[in-house]
């Protein structure tokens, strides 16, 4: 088995993790596994897929994405490099590091952290819980370390050339504690959850969580730029107790309390709570481990009752959705998956909280800077369009599956076309998560904007429909629900970046609908007429079966 450069270093600290009663040898075993399993791409049913594999045999996707986070880095080097304040440079380098790491931890790592499966084969074994829990933890710490490394290598080099090495130290210790801080958050939260619910009940909250998670993420981000006040580009902070619940303030302080030299009992304070709270929280989270690890069982219970029976208005819509008896018995196998494949609710539902939330930063900045008034006559009302940032990450995760070895299943169907799936499954998607979430942001917005939107807001509903077909064709990949969540991590890319831009190109064309008389109903018209071609040649052109 490979000898990983992580686990070299790890060695270094074999002394340190005995002492605390960690059978160091077993737990490197059980990590060089994991590594092992990280960077294998289970192979497919599909031949062309095959071939990838086999040619990429070792391939660790999160490793590849890794030059994502690099290019995201860019971004903030301005924040450490332009500027007189580094109290106010470093608690928004730290709101934007946090905000990304906590994303890709809830999304990427939840699963992780709430996986049951390994203990049914580890603790039949001579393999401690003690040691296997903190195997996980540092598996999980090992890849938010190289995650958090390659966001934030570029702007830490460039600050230490610019504020010296004890820039550098400050930086290395705040990414440390913020890590750890993350992780012991996000158990802590779940640990609360695991504890006064159970079974299928569980399963439900923890996936609402996600959405609640994100949505206090995006508006913890926004409060952290309201707690400085910027004014002829003279940035000022003025103390308010608010703020001593922002974790990026925490650990922007130091930067300031050392560097400047600007003694505070305000800086003191939150150079103290950036310590000596992720310190207290590592403690909490040793000490309420067990507990933890016994609750997680009841993930694998199965008992509650179910609320997965089929209404009436769900029939009632395939029959009016679906135009044949293939497709409506897809629709109905599309839509079991989604409910019950809670790997693809914790990578999913994460971005319906930040579609609800995103609209509304924006124009809270408008409010800010203007009135409510003002807001309520201008065209802010096409922020709606940032409720389809999910679009392009749920289209991506829709060919994931835990079942995906039963996908063979599709090939042995008397179909000469598999199109009646793709298009079944997105349908379900548009029904079950965007449409909701829709319904909500319309509703609000029509009451801040007036009767007068709704042809606007209908126009954005048919756009995203749009959307999802050159979201699905753009990002073409295997059928859904055919390929394992283990290669999830290396799945869109540049290519999902640069699917935003569409969006974009489509609320230019809606803006300059808004100029012309009568240009937004035309351009609805127009637009159905153009979903209408586009689902039929892409999913329904064959028929022929």
């Amino acid at each position: 088995m490979k000898n990983f450069q992580s686990l070299k270093f790890l060695d270094l600290f074999r002394g340190l993790f005995e002492r605390f009663g960690i059978n160091y040898p077993i737990m490197r075993k059980i990590l060089a596994v994991k590594f092992t399993m990280d960077g294998r791409r289970t192979p497919t049913i599909f031949n062309q897929q095959q071939a990838k594999k086999k040619k990429k045999a070792e391939e660790n996707g999160f490793i590849k994405s890794l030059g994502i986070y690099g290019l995201f880095s860019i971004i903030l080097i301005p924040f450490v490099l332009l500027g007189n304040s580094l109290f106010y440079q470093m608690s928004i380098f730290y709101g934007v590091v946090m905000f990304l790491v906590m994303t890709s931890m809830i999304s990427d790592f939840s699963n992780v952290l709430l996986d049951v499966r390994d203990k049914g084969i580890l603790l039949t074994k001579p393999v401690d819980k003690k040691t296997l829990n903190v195997a996980k933890t540092i598996h999980i710490c090992i890849y938010l370390f190289f995650l958090t490394v390659a966001l934030t290598a570029l702007p830490i080099i460039v600050g230490t050339y610019k504020n010296g090495l004890l820039f550098f130290l400050l930086a290395l210790v705040g990414l440390i504690l913020v890590d750890l801080f993350i992780v012991v958050l996000t158990a802590i939260i779940y640990y609360f959850i695991l504890r006064f619910f159970d079974g299928e009940k569980l399963k439900d909250i923890i996936n609402y969580v996600q959405i609640g998670l994100s949505i206090t993420i995006a508006v913890g981000y926004q409060l952290l730029a309201r707690a400085f006040n910027i004014v002829d580009l003279n940035i000022t902070f003025s103390p308010s107790w608010w703020q001593f619940f922002l974790p990026p303030i925490w650990f922007g302080a130091p930067f300031e309390l050392l560097l400047r030299q600007h003694t505070s009992m305000y800086l003191v304070i939150f150079s103290l709570l950036a310590l000596v709270i992720p310190i207290i929280a590592i403690f909490i989270y040793v000490r309420m481990m067990p507990t933890f690890e016994r609750n997680l069982q009841k993930l694998s219970n199965e008992s509650g009752t179910s609320r997965r029976i089929e209404r009436k208005w769900k029939t009632w819509l395939i029959s009016r959705l679906s135009r044949n008896r293939e497709e409506r018995v897809f629709f109905r196998f599309a839509d079991h998956m989604m409910r019950n494949e809670r790997e693809f609710r914790l990578k999913v539902y994460p971005s319906l909280g930040l579609s609800l939330v995103f609209p509304f930063i924006f124009m809270f900045n408008e409010i800010q800077q203007n009135s409510f008034e003002h807001l309520a006559a201008s065209k802010w009302y096409l922020a709606i369009y940032f409720s389809t940032m999910m679009i392009p990450n749920a289209v991506v995760m829709l060919k994931f599956s835990g079942k995906y070895k039963g996908a063979w299943v599709f090939k042995t169907t008397p179909l000469e076309s598999l199109a009646p799936l793709t298009s079944a499954a997105l349908k379900v998607f548009i029904i079950n998560l965007f449409l909701p979430v829709y319904v909500i942001l319309g509703a609000v917005f029509i009451g801040i904007f007036g009767v007068k939107v709704i042809d606007d807001v209908l126009v954005v509903f048919v756009t995203a429909i749009l959307y999802t077909v050159i979201c699905s064709n753009y990002l073409k990949g295997t059928l859904p629900f055919s390929e394992s969540f283990e290669d999830a991590q290396q799945s869109g890319g540049v290519k999902m970046i640069l699917a935003f831009f569409f969006i974009g190109i489509f609320a230019g064309i809606h803006f300059a609908a808004t100029l012309i008389p009568y240009g937004v109903m035309s351009y609805f018209i127009l637009l159905l007429a153009v979903v209408w071609v586009a689902w039929r040649q892409a999913y329904l052109k064959i028929w022929d079966v």
